[in-house]
């Protein structure tokens, strides 16, 4: 019996999401618990707080939640709308961190977050393929409604979180990025 051919659009998107949530999980145990050289949730607190996102202990929760936890759904491609739009939501709040630097990561620019927002979103729209819990599950957790509503809450939350940024650093912008914000956690 032959071997049925390989869909390389589904290889391509089981590639894309574990290569991406393999990423996003290590960025967010970053913050989270300090693993690969992180500052922990206490340091990526202090970071917070200094970059204008308060609550910071709440902030760096949030944010190393959403990396972590939406790296690993977006790897199994489950629930990949919401894990997707999740992950996009938080790159939002670390482009506003790194936009001043301007587009390259070269000069602590918002180029790497931005991708990371971009590629989430991509995942989201496009779906996370054959070879994905979604697909084994008969894509319950992958339905249209199932992305709209989660671009709308997520992007409702960046949105709020950037309000109340903007409130807390109340000068401008230019005063939002950290000296070596490069270094510091998305």
């Amino acid at each position: 019996m032959p071997m049925p051919p390989i869909d390389r659009g589904d290889l391509g998107l089981l590639v894309l999401r574990a290569g991406t949530g393999g990423v996003l999980f290590a960025h967010g145990t970053q913050k989270l618990f300090g693993w690969f050289g992180g500052h922990g949730l206490e340091g990526t607190r202090e970071a917070m707080e200094y970059m204008g996102f308060t609550p910071g202990r709440t902030s760096a929760l949030a944010a190393g939640l959403a990396e972590a936890g939406g790296g690993v759904l977006l790897a199994l491609g489950l629930a990949t709308p919401a894990a997707g739009a999740a992950v996009a939501g938080t790159m939002t709040g670390a482009v506003s961190v790194h936009a001043p630097a301007g587009f390259f990561v070269t000069e602590g620019g918002y180029e790497y977050p931005a991708f990371l927002g971009f590629v989430a979103t991509c995942l989201s729209v496009t779906g996370p393929g054959r070879h994905s819990l979604d697909h084994a599950l008969g894509h319950r957790l992958n339905r249209p409604w199932v992305m709209a509503a989660a671009f709308a809450a997520s992007t409702a939350a960046a949105a709020v979180v950037l309000r109340r940024r903007a409130g807390a650093l109340g000068s401008g912008p230019e005063q939002a990025t950290p000296p070596g914000a490069g270094a510091l956690p998305d």
